[in-house]
C-alpha cells in the first residue's frame, strides 16, 4: 500500500494506492472524501490495483487558488500513476465525473460504476433542491457550517449517518468546501444528449431510499448508455457503499471480475 499526492494543475492531490490487478479508481461524493471508501478500498484491493483519492479543495489535496477542471485534475492523476486505462466507480458527483471522464477520454475508461449518480447538463425537477441549496446558504452565510452539513446529510444520507458517525465526521471535517468559489471550477460539456456515446461497460446502483430525481438519473443512464444495467439496494440512502458494504462489494465485484 502506497500514499503520496500527484501533481496537478496548480496543485497537488492526495492519494492511496493498493493491490495489484485491472485498476479501479474510487471517486467520493460531494461531501465527503476518499476516506467514504473505507469499506472498499481494502476489499477491492484483493482483487485488483485501487486507487482513491481526494478531490481538489477535500480531504489532504490543495485547495483550488485558481480556475481548475475536476476532469482534468483526474487525467493528471492517472497519469502521474502511470495508469492508462482503469474502471471508475464513482458516487454522486462522483459518478457524475465518472460519466464525463469517459465520454472525455473513451480510451481510458474500460468500464464505469455510477452510484447515485449525479448527470452533468441535467434539469433536476424537484424544487425541492432550490429549497436545500437555499437553506445550506444561509447557514454558511451565519457562520453556520456544522448546521449546513446538518441539512445537507438530512437529505442525502440520513440513513447511512444514523449507522456510522465516520460519516458525519468526514463531511463536518469538508464544511469548509461549501464556501468555495464554485466560479473556479469549470463544467464539463453537457452528458445528458450524449450518453449513447459511452463505450465503458456500465452498472448504475442505487439505494431504494434515494431521492426521486436519482431514480430518474439512473433510469436514464440504463437506457441511453448502451449495454448498461442498474440495480437497486433496499434499505440504502445515498451512500449505498456505506449503507449496505457487503452487497455493493459483491455487486461491483462480480460486475468487475472479468476485468481481474
Amino acid at each position: 500500500m502506497t500514499e503520496g499526492t500527484a501533481r496537478i494543475e496548480g496543485g497537488r492531490l492526495w492519494f492511496e494506492r493498493a493491490g495489484e490487478g485491472f485498476p479501479v479508481v474510487l471517486v467520493h461524493p460531494g461531501l465527503w472524501d476518499a476516506r467514504i471508501w473505507e469499506g472498499q478500498f481494502e476489499e477491492f484491493s484483493r482483487h485488483h490495483d485501487v486507487v482513491r483519492y481526494d478531490a481538489r479543495g477535500y480531504g489532504r489535496s490543495d485547495l483550488p487558488e485558481a480556475p481548475y477542471s475536476d476532469l482534468r485534475d483526474l487525467r493528471y492523476l492517472l497519469g502521474e500513476l502511470g495508469i492508462a486505462r482503469c474502471a471508475l466507480v464513482g458516487c454522486a458527483t462522483g459518478a457524475q465525473l465518472a460519466i464525463d471522464f469517459a465520454l472525455a477520454y473513451p480510451r481510458m475508461t474500460e468500464a464505469i460504476v455510477a452510484v447515485s449518480p449525479g448527470l452533468t447538463g441535467y434539469r433536476w425537477n424537484d424544487p425541492g433542491l432550490d429549497m436545500l441549496v437555499e437553506e445550506v446558504d444561509r447557514a454558511v452565510r451565519e457562520g453556520d457550517r456544522t448546521g449546513a452539513i446538518e441539512v445537507e446529510l438530512a437529505v442525502w444520507a440520513p440513513t447511512s449517518a444514523a449507522a456510522d458517525p465516520r460519516v458525519r465526521q468526514i463531511a463536518l471535517d469538508n464544511a469548509h468546501v461549501l464556501r468555495l468559489d464554485d466560479s473556479l471550477r469549470e463544467t464539463p460539456a453537457s452528458a445528458v444528449t450524449n450518453l449513447v456515446d459511452i463505450q465503458a461497460a456500465t452498472l448504475v446502483v442505487v439505494g431504494h431510499l434515494d431521492l426521486g430525481e436519482i431514480h430518474a438519473i439512473a433510469d436514464l443512464l440504463a437506457a441511453q448508455i448502451p449495454g448498461a444495467s442498474k440495480r437497486v439496494i433496499a434499505e440504502a440512502d445515498q451512500l449505498v457503499n456505506v449503507c449496505k458494504p457487503e452487497k455493493f462489494n459483491r455487486l461491483v465485484l462480480d460486475f468487475l471480475s472479468f476485468r481481474s
